[in-house]
């Protein structure tokens, strides 16, 4: 079983089975150009096997970390071993400070990125305005890291991988005719409040939704089937409504504040 080597806010395990019951029989290649976690790719693995892929982000040190995995998965489980780091707020914010630092390889940066997301606050990724990581220590009563086995296999997934740091736009720059991509956008925010979290140093702005519609029209246009997930707003009803909407509901647990957590719609998007 393949399973994602990290926690992620907003992933996707939990509407995996509404994601798999509408995948298209075949296609060519795989892409997803908002990978995170990987949920649906690692769960593709694990029916499929290992494929052709095309897997990108824009975040330039998750990228690294699949590089990482794919190329040097045993050096990577060795340092893994090797950190030393418990679960305790000392530790977890001396890691932090290494991880920001200018001087940590890409290796220790990335076994560093494995130590941080499990110990967390809520599988977080947050940067502030300096692009320094900064998501507080979890006190979790007893995490864990992904086993040796558990990198192991996600390498053999990744082994047929184009593993790519970048934006959307380029990234899906040259899918053709019977690829199909899987679409995960940060979601649109349902209120002022709940969009309390920066992916990355830009953020994630209503023109790049108006962007990413676009971009799945072009792949519509050339042939390629396309699934999308976003938020449930008029807005990402509307900017999508040339094309098979669906409405599921789905736990959120990402919320700032507990009583804003539990099942609210979202949408799915598919053009077949």
């Amino acid at each position: 079983m393949a399973k994602p080597v990290l926690k992620w806010a907003g992933g996707k395990r939990q509407i995996i089975g509404e994601l798999i019951e509408r995948l298209p029989p075949d296609f060519h290649t795989y892409r997803e150009p908002f990978m995170g976690g990987g949920a649906l790719f690692f769960k593709l693995c694990e029916l499929r096997g290992a494929m052709r892929s095309v897997i990108s982000d824009i975040n330039p040190d998750l990228i690294m970390l699949y590089q990482v995995i794919r190329d040097q998965k045993d050096d990577l489980i060795r340092y893994l071993h090797g950190m030393g780091l418990g679960n305790n707020r000392d530790d977890y914010y001396k890691a932090r400070e290494i991880y920001n630092s200018a001087t940590a390889s890409p290796l220790m940066k990335s076994a560093l990125f494995i130590y941080l997301n499990h110990h967390g606050f809520n599988g977080l990724y947050r940067l502030n305005s300096s692009g320094h990581y900064n998501v507080p220590f979890g006190r979790y009563t007893n995490p864990s890291l992904p086993s040796d086995i558990d990198i192991s296999r996600a390498s053999q997934c990744l082994s047929r991988s184009s593993i790519r740091q970048g934006d959307f736009r380029t990234t899906l720059s040259d899918a053709e005719t019977g690829d199909f991509a899987y679409l995960d956008p940060p979601y649109m925010p349902l209120s002022t409040t709940s969009n309390f979290t920066n992916y990355s140093t830009m953020g994630f702005t209503r023109k790049d939704q108006e962007d990413l519609a676009k971009v799945v029209e072009e792949l519509d246009k050339k042939g390629v089937k396309f699934l999308l997930s976003n938020a449930a707003t008029d807005e990402i009803e509307g900017l999508y409504s040339s094309y098979r909407v669906e409405k599921i509901m789905a736990r959120r647990n990402i919320n700032s504040k507990p009583d804003g957590r539990g099942k609210i719609p979202e949408l799915i998007v598919r053009n077949y």
